[in-house]
């Protein structure tokens, strides 16, 4: 069979392009030989599922261990109506699990078909690690499906009371969960999280403190096995740093972004062409990726969606260029951690570089189902040789601006006039463009675009009239990122808050740069 990049369900070595994940597995591999309990909780498609399927052949193949997997994945809420059906059930994919490896195991599990309680859960736990004389190691995926369920935390506390008794009976050596949520803080997740407590029964567990994304060098081992078995050249190296810089090592967007060039960017290319990857792929693999639904995008926006406060705090970050410490308590910044839109390092910033494109799209589009008005405007932005004028672009946003200011409230106009502008640029490209953002905001409340249209490049930066000083500080900035672009135009929109507005626009040169400045 053919090997492919994998995007769904659980990575095989023989079927799927793998990065290398030998750091991870160590890492993870450690905590057990340690003993631990503990929670892989980490957002949907980031490998935890693979990582499960690596840890059970690894330790198979142990002489001191005896691993058991279980998928909590599609359990019957029945289950959880008492401890003891969940108890029950527990033995039955305890035997189901072990089934085929250590059938007299799972007839010794199968005759315990009556129990009447947790303890009885307990008692035979113990006479199965007694049976073993091995080290179990318990892995249960998918807990996110039982953790809103009492039984499943009665369970917990079963576990738990074992656990500080280990020295005087026996129990698993080490349990694994994976799911999103970290189950030492079940307020996310209960049915009623007003009535949750910040110490569940599962406060006996370690942090899990592994990163799970994947490093340039981890990814060039799969960039090189696709290489040589499809007989395509690539610099690995140079790719995967690519790949990096946009995805930050999210295992989905990585691998998704190869089967886009793979399997749909690579077969169109001319035959008389050589079989290469190259940079412009990643770009233009990114572009598809942004144009397409995934369950991955559709759960990061119903976060969104369903958490007005993160929403707001996504803004702040993406738009404004808000700086936001870390803290682990803040339980919005803890909610954007949990879902994967975060990352930290001293201070919360969007996971990578597709998430913030994407976030900053969608907030943008939905100033098209706003009430504050359509964003109205007629005439032709392209010149002869099919480039885009952006002088006539930004001046027709400026007479929009104008005529909004007299209609509208100011105060909307001061908290959206990005969004309002990005809105307005989209139909203009009309897709044979594209628009994103490639720095971060900074203190002087800076927004850099770069805009795309067919093979033409164009470099805005959006930002608000802070003072003379502030100003002459944003063209050095520009002039500074038009170099690093290696391109001699650049365009400055700025939004006056001041009470009158001179709406000028005009043409400087600043530091040997061309720079168009458009006020609105």
């Amino acid at each position: 069979m053919k090997k492919t990049f994998n995007i769904t369900g659980t990575c095989y070595p023989e079927d799927h392009y793998l990065m290398d994940n030998t750091r991870q597995l160590q890492a993870v591999r450690a905590l057990i030989e340690g003993g631990n309990y503990f929670t892989i909780n980490r957002p949907r498609q980031y490998g935890k599922t693979t990582t499960f399927y690596f840890l059970l052949e690894e330790l198979s193949q142990t002489e001191a261990y005896f691993p058991i997997a279980l998928n909590f994945q599609g359990i019957d809420r029945r289950f959880h109506q008492s401890d003891t059906v969940f108890g029950q059930m527990f033995l039955e994919e305890l035997s189901n699990s072990i089934e085929k490896t250590n059938p007299d195991l799972a007839a010794f599990l199968n005759q315990k078909n009556t129990i009447k309680s947790l303890n009885d859960v307990s008692e035979i736990v113990e006479a199965l690690i007694e049976k073993t004389q091995k080290k179990i190691v318990l892995l249960i995926d998918e807990v996110d499906a039982s953790s809103e369920y009492a039984a499943f935390i009665n369970f917990l506390g079963m576990l738990r009371r074992k656990y500080l008794n280990r020295k005087r009976r026996p129990t698993f050596h080490s349990i694994v969960l994976a799911g999103v949520h970290d189950i030492k803080n079940l307020k996310y997740k209960l049915r009623n999280p007003d009535n949750a407590q910040y110490n569940s029964p599962w406060n006996i567990a370690v942090d899990f403190e592994v990163d799970m994304s994947f490093q340039p060098q981890e990814i060039v081992p799969m960039l090189e096995e696709y290489s040589k078995i499809e007989e395509v050249k690539m610099d690995a190296s140079t790719i995967a740093q690519r790949l990096y810089y946009h995805t930050s090592g999210y295992p989905f967007l990585v691998s998704k972004l190869c089967k886009n060039i793979a399997e749909k960017i690579l077969p169109n290319k001319p035959k008389s062409q050589e079989q290469k990857w190259t940079l412009a792929d990643i770009e233009a693999s990114v572009q598809l990726l942004l144009k397409e639904n995934n369950t991955n995008f559709d759960s990061l926006i119903g976060n969104i969606e369903n958490h007005k406060d993160l929403q707001d705090l996504v803004y702040r970050i993406i738009l404004n260029g808000d700086t936001i410490p870390f803290n682990q308590y803040n339980p919005t910044i803890y909610k954007g951690i949990l879902y994967g839109i975060f990352k930290r390092n001293g201070r919360i910033r969007i996971h990578n570089r597709i998430y913030e494109q994407l976030l900053y799209d969608y907030l943008a589009s939905k100033i098209w189902t706003t009430d504050q008005g359509t964003l109205n405007y007629s005439g032709a932005f392209l010149k002869e040789d099919r480039s885009l004028d952006m002088e006539a672009v930004l001046r027709k946003f400026q007479a929009f601006m104008k005529e909004q200011r007299s209609q509208k409230d100011l105060k909307f106009l001061e908290r959206e006039w990005r969004l309002v502008f990005l809105a307005f640029l989209k139909p203009i490209l009309n897709g044979q463009g594209h628009d994103f953002k490639e720095v971060e905001t900074s203190e002087e409340k800076r927004l850099d675009v770069v805009v795309t249209y067919l093979q033409f490049k164009y470099i805005l930066e959006l930002k608000l009239w802070r003072g003379a000083k502030a100003h002459t500080k944003g063209l050095n900035q520009l002039a500074t990122y038009l170099d690093i672009h290696g391109i001699n135009k650049g365009y400055l929109l700025i939004f006056d808050t001041r009470k009158k507005v001179t709406f000028d626009a005009k043409p400087i040169t600043h530091q040997g740069k061309e720079i168009y400045m458009v006020w609105v």
